[in-house]
């Protein structure tokens, strides 16, 4: 059935677009598996879908989506387009960073891939740097000739071209670090330069703008909200009195009353959300106006009329000054996002002046009593749920709950016995006593509706199942993505990875990578031999000069076998004797006196001539 219902869907897109009206795959997608889940289309979605099936379903989509005085369609195509256009704001804010990151990518790639040599390339550089910090304060063009020189000045303060050298020597991922401070560095100067009035060309007061166009964005927010509700009112009474006249049902079943109380609910619902954004932005740059200006007078004080200042002391101030001024910079993103937001489902809206002009909608109210949902509720407050009336019920009340005022209310906070029974969404009374049933909890209108209620919650609970699937906009109003799981609507499901229709994803892209993205470390005493690694550990650990011995004891032995391993005793031999000579001089010894004299007697001596041994 999925491979039909793809086909099917194609099929009813291009049917509507030769008939004049566009629509999106998603809108038709949710039309498709609503009308099929409609009991009233006798549709089977457990069995294959025949060539009748297909031809009445896609006959029906065609008609329900070319209907356009239904408000049941306006219901659904607000429902779609606020899931797939709202975003909160952390999400907003990370996305538009992401932007930003991705627009000067190409940038930065040139500024640190590039290695200059020349003087001139060198000019080049610095001023694709100008460029950058200008693109990324958003501060002016950069075919403003003013800003540009501004810029430049501003950064030449903090960063001369004679450190483009050194700036060159760093590393890929510290220039991008010192270009980011740079950027913020330079904004900071600039808006400290505008505040003395000696600079600060195209730079937008943006508090003063923010303090002007939110109370603005408020109050129209507001008075749509105040529409919203005097029609539901309006609608809610009109159809209390369908059901209590039997006439006046008969007169008035032909103006989709219901339809169009569902859809102004959802409409109060969506306003409601962008509400609590826009208030959530005011209180922001309330703050951020008081840290700015704190900041900036702590600077204004530092500087004064000195002529050199210790960067220690203003660079953390300026960089304080272009975050806060960041801060400006995002409320004004957010704003601009909630008035579109607001301009966009106010058109999904425009059906009630047609289909209920002020003129005729007076004159079916006349002698109806209309009721607020603060009255309501006023009329409400004595009533209270007995406890000891239900024995296997568990009912939370505020003095009895902690944290009652965040519990989870089911059905958007609607009355649960109205919805399925009457058809109706009407707030209910937390005081009168919550139910909690299943581990889900349940608020009513009425003291006899929670009565009723709990004496069957699972047969009211499968009633307004019954309701949804006959209008396929209360899934998404009453929040019933925990009964039906494929109309789950987009913003619950991101973080899932489940979609309202999953969009197939084409794009051509390409990546590179650096050769080497960080500096080369070579470590000497590596090796990726494990035999080598083996050979060192021996040689360390010098096992040959160790004995290997075991041990056992009393509880050990005779419980495993043990061994002892030793080195053997080398066959070795050692040499003594050595053959040596020395040389001692020769002995010279003289006879004296062997020719005799001139007397008789002969005298002889011996003359030893020998060299001492020392010597």
């Amino acid at each position: 059935n999925e491979d039909i219902i793809k086909k099917i869907i194609r099929e009813i897109g291009q049917e509507c677009r030769a008939q004049g009206q566009t629509v999106s795959e998603t809108l038709v997608a949710f039309m498709v598996k609503a009308i099929v889940l409609d009991p009233r289309n006798d549709f089977n979605v457990d069995q294959v879908l025949t060539q009748t099936d297909v031809q009445n379903l896609t006959q029906i989509c065609v008609t329900r989506l070319l209907d356009t005085t239904n408000p049941s369609l306006s219901t659904i195509k607000m429902q779609v387009y606020f899931d797939m256009n709202y975003a909160s704001r952390a999400e907003l804010l990370s996305e538009q960073r992401r932007v930003l990151e991705e627009r000067l990518a190409p940038l930065v790639r040139e500024i640190t891939g590039s290695r200059p040599r020349a003087e001139k390339e060198m000019e080049n550089m610095y001023q694709k740097i100008v460029t950058y910090v200008l693109l990324r304060s958003g501060l002016g063009s950069p075919t403003d000739i003013e800003v540009v020189r501004e810029v430049t000045a501003a950064l030449q303060s903090i960063f001369p071209q004679t450190e483009m050298i050194a700036f060159i020597s760093l590393t890929k991922k510290d220039k991008e670090e010192e270009l980011k401070n740079f950027a913020m560095l330079v904004t900071g100067i600039r808006l400290y330069n505008k505040e003395c009035s000696k600079g600060g060309s195209s730079i937008d007061d943006l508090p003063a703008i923010l303090n002007e166009a939110i109370p603005s964005a408020t109050q129209t927010v507001d008075e749509s909200l105040s529409t919203c509700h005097m029609l539901a009112h309006q609608y809610t009474a009109l159809l209390e009195s369908m059901q209590e006249d039997l006439h006046r049902s008969t007169q008035l079943s032909s103006f989709k009353l219901r339809e169009a109380l569902f859809n102004v609910r959802q409409y109060e619902a969506f306003l409601c959300i962008l509400l609590s954004d826009a208030v959530t932005s005011a209180q922001e740059v309330e703050k951020v106006n008081v840290e700015f200006a704190a900041t900036m007078e702590q600077l204004v004080n530092t500087v004064q009329d000195r002529v050199s200042v210790d960067t220690k002391e203003v660079f953390p101030l300026f960089i304080a000054l272009s975050n806060l001024w960041t801060s400006f910079q995002d409320e004004m993103l957010l704003l601009s996002f909630l008035t579109s937001m607001t301009d966009k489902l106010q058109q999904f809206s425009k059906i009630h002046s047609k289909l209920f002009p002020k003129d005729m909608l007076t004159s079916l109210l006349e002698g109806v009593t209309v009721k607020s949902d603060a009255e309501r509720i006023r009329e409400t407050m004595g009533e209270r749920v007995n406890v000891s009336d239900f024995e296997n019920q568990e009912w939370l009340f505020p003095e009895t709950t902690d944290n009652f005022d965040q519990l989870l209310i089911q059905y958007h906070g609607f009355c649960a016995y109205t919805i399925g029974v009457k058809g109706l969404t009407i707030p209910g009374n937390p005081a009168i006593g919550i139910l909690k049933h299943k581990e889900r909890c349940y608020v009513f209108s009425s003291k006899e509706a929670a009565y009723t209620f709990a004496q069957d919650p699972d047969k009211f609970i499968q009633l307004n199942v019954e309701k949804a699937k006959e209008y396929a906009e209360l899934i998404h109003l009453l929040e019933l993505r925990h009964q039906f799981e494929n109309l789950v609507p987009y913003s619950q499901t991101r973080s899932a990875d489940k979609y309202l229709m999953k969009p197939t994803a084409k794009c051509d892209c390409s990546t590179q990578t650096d050769t080497h993205i960080l500096p080369p470390r070579i470590v000497a005493s590596y090796e990726w031999n494990e035999w080598e690694m083996r050979r060192k550990a021996i040689k360390l650990a010098n096992l040959r000069r160790k004995l290997t011995h075991a041990m056992q004891t009393d509880h050990s032995h005779m419980r495993r076998e043990n061994c002892t391993q030793v080195y053997l005793p080398k066959d070795v031999s050692t040499q003594t004797k050595r053959d040596n000579s020395s040389n001692v001089p020769r002995p010279q010894i003289f006879l004296q006196g062997l020719r005799g004299e001139s007397s008789p007697t002969t005298h002889v001596g011996k003359v030893d001539l020998t060299r001492p041994v020392e010597e």
